[in-house]
């Protein structure tokens, strides 16, 4: 096996996923540098990072910000945070592979953009791999780690045993597929959500009540086919053999999501959404997620 990566990491953007992965990495001991254009988003980043806080005194000397991405060059792994746009990906990559000496892993954070197309124009795509993090980067465990068609096998484990080492757990998606797994069962959920929204089953609280003290509590120690075997799974093709076909299944957005996205109504970055964000007590709650997730990851890690 290759020798693990050495703790040097450059993270490309500053926004709240790239804050998350960096106070992740620096948090277990890795000198990181945060590399955005944006002078307003690194001084945000760095006070949400260190802000005023007294302790944060050893975090402080291992972060560092730039504006240039040739401060990529004395890094040893990589993570581009940057928006979800395939040719911004893979002009950034293009100039961190002239930057970056041979040994340096690229590394995208792509929620689903095909790791083949942002590795078309590199010289070298060996080095080039998927780590999909999820929001808050810093509390959910999985990462998953996604090959292309010329990513090395080498670059797969030394990856892998690197977020492993800073407290993840990296699962390797062995086929590059729109999506990848987390996504495409999420998205498959949400589909049917909006759909019984659409057709006014019940409403936003009641479709998310449901979702989240059934499945919500069984998903968080029992996966949907450990599931299937648990109920039976001649329980599940007889009732797949009447539901399936009654279910969603449509091949563009639905329209109660296209609406909302036409009046401007994007969520929690506009205040409106399924739910209206801009009242305090939206607000507090919405803080409270991420300490009961950290609670939640905590004690299931504790469960034998």
């Amino acid at each position: 096996m290759a020798p693990a990566i050495s703790e040097t990491l450059a993270v490309i953007g500053a926004g709240n996923m790239g804050n998350a992965i960096a106070s992740l990495f620096a948090t277990n001991g890795w000198q990181v540098v945060l590399i955005d254009p944006s002078e307003t988003a690194c001084q945000a980043s760095r006070e949400k990072l260190l802000g005023n806080d007294p302790a944060a005194g050893p975090l402080e000397s291992r972060l560092s910000w730039s504006a240039r991405l040739d401060a990529a060059a004395g890094a040893s792994l990589v993570i581009e945070a940057a928006p979800e746009n395939l040719a911004l990906k893979q002009q950034l990559f293009k100039e961190l592979e002239a930057v970056c000496p041979p040994q340096t892993v690229l590394a995208t954070n792509t929620s689903g953009i095909s790791i083949n197309q942002l590795a078309a124009t590199l010289q070298h795509p060996a080095r080039f791999v998927g780590t999909h993090f999820f929001t808050p980067a810093d509390v959910i465990p999985l990462v998953e780690v996604v090959g292309g068609e010329h990513t090395g096998t080498d670059t797969i484990e030394r990856v892998m045993g690197v977020l492993r080492a800073v407290g993840k757990l990296p699962i390797h998606v062995r086929k590059d597929i729109p999506g990848f797994i987390a996504n495409r069962l999420q998205h498959a959920l949400a589909r049917e959500a909006m759909s019984l929204l659409d057709q006014g089953v019940a409403t936003a609280e009641d479709i998310d009540t449901v979702a989240k003290w059934s499945l919500g509590i069984r998903l968080a120690l029992t996966g949907p086919l450990e599931q299937r075997d648990i109920n039976g799974l001649d329980i599940h093709h007889a009732i797949a053999s009447y539901l399936y076909p009654d279910l969603e299944n449509r091949q563009t957005p639905s329209s109660v999501l296209t609406e909302k996205v036409q009046h401007g109504h994007f969520g929690v970055k506009s205040g409106q959404g399924f739910y209206t964000w801009d009242t305090p007590e939206r607000r507090e709650a919405l803080r409270d997620k991420d300490t009961a997730l950290r609670r939640l990851v905590a004690h299931l890690q504790e469960s034998p």
